[in-house]
């Protein structure tokens, strides 16, 4: 099946293509250090697809080479995909960013959290960044799932400090979803977000049992260095869990090409998902310059889903170079994915190996670099 996007040589995209192959020269040293096993990106600009590169190994045992069909685990890039789906409910008139959650959850007033709106959820400042993580038993039980919910504590006033909520607060918007459009929250993000724009082959927040053999298997740093599985999250059921924050699987292209979406002001090849306007609102840096104490002290400008550049001195993922307006949003240890106002480009880089900072850090400002002083001006 064709891709929703056209492709385009990189240099009649306005790339410079050695800059490109210095960046794959990087990623090839990476993986022949045993830093990762495999890894995908993809270049994208102004609607077309530029450059798409497999790396190395998908799984190691039996070695299976990375190709174009593999969907690589998303990690936390996934939250803006389920992002995407409340900016879909706001654009239909559902929801406001500004709800209280309780309005369409009553009972998440419980323990003082009945003044907790939408968009603290959004912006990592609702107050439980460290709720307990749900138990395999709510993936499929979703009563189950909305009453854990609902019984999370708060560790801090609302709206009084920046906090990364690595995964309470999308299933805090699981439960939204679910409680207004009366759907799985996983089937409404299929339907609602990734089918329209044509990515359904290519991304997946639950990915059925059939898909899964296209999964890359994900690993983290064994004892000796080398690249060991994490067998809790190479399971059938975790994969088909479809966790909001971290649980989404896609191919690097897929991920280039949603951000294409937001930056032609929510449409995609003809396709429409939402207006400028909620791309303009979402894309906002609604913390200024407030440091995130979650993601070690830094200010991370934080949208409605995405994060932006702005002009710090410190970033995280996005790099240092890139425009102010640049946005998008990571995987702990393996990815970033972002997108380019001033130029039109979005990029993705997704691995298959968790690999704790300093060195994943460094790894992701290098990489985006790369690519940032790839871009040229288009005549």
């Amino acid at each position: 099946m064709a891709f929703v996007l056209d492709f385009i040589e990189p240099d009649r995209a306005g790339f410079r293509v050695e800059q490109i192959e210095r960046m794959s020269r990087l990623i090839d040293s990476h993986i022949a250090e045993g830093r990762y096993p495999g890894a995908q990106v993809a270049l994208a600009r102004h609607g077309k697809l530029a450059f798409t590169r497999n790396y190395g190994l998908a799984r190691i045992e039996p070695a299976i080479p990375a190709r174009d069909d593999a969907v690589w685990r998303l990690y936390s890039n996934t939250k803006v995909l389920t992002a995407a789906a409340i900016w879909n409910l706001v654009e239909e008139g559902a929801l406001s960013f500004n709800d209280q959650v309780a309005e369409h959850v009553p009972e998440f007033a419980r323990h003082g959290k009945g003044d907790i709106t939408i968009l603290q959820v959004l912006t990592h400042q609702a107050g439980f960044p460290n709720a307990p993580v749900l138990p395999p038993e709510a993936w499929e039980d979703h009563q189950f799932l909305r009453r854990l919910v609902c019984d999370y504590t708060l560790e801090w006033t609302p709206g009084s400090r920046l906090h990364y909520h690595t995964s309470s607060a999308h299933w805090v918007l699981t439960v939204v979803i679910e409680a207004i459009t009366k759907m799985d929250f996983r089937d409404f993000i299929r339907n609602r977000v990734i089918e329209p724009l044509g990515l359904g082959d290519e991304l997946y927040v639950g990915i059925r049992e059939a898909d899964q053999r296209r999964c890359a298997e994900i690993y983290e740093p064994g004892a000796d260095g080398k690249p060991k599985l994490i067998a809790a999250e190479n399971t059938v059921a975790f994969r088909r869990a479809g966790i909001p924050s971290g649980g989404g699987f896609g191919t690097a292209r897929a991920m280039a090409a949603f951000y294409q979406m937001m930056l032609a002001g929510g449409t995609l090849n003809g396709r429409h998902l939402i207006s400028p306007r909620i791309v303009q609102y979402v894309t906002r840096n609604f913390t200024g310059e407030s440091v995130d104490a979650g993601m070690g002290h830094v200010a991370m400008h934080r949208g409605l889903g995405p994060h932006s550049r702005g002009t710090s001195n410190v970033i995280r993922g996005l790099g240092s170079v890139a425009h102010p307006t640049t946005f998008g949003h990571g995987g702990v240890g393996t990815s970033y994915c972002w997108a380019d106002p001033d130029s039109g480009v979005s990029f993705a880089y997704i691995a298959n190996n968790r690999i704790p900072d300093p060195w994943h850090s460094r790894r992701l400002e290098l990489i985006s670099n790369c690519i940032h002083a790839a871009i040229e001006e288009i005549g």
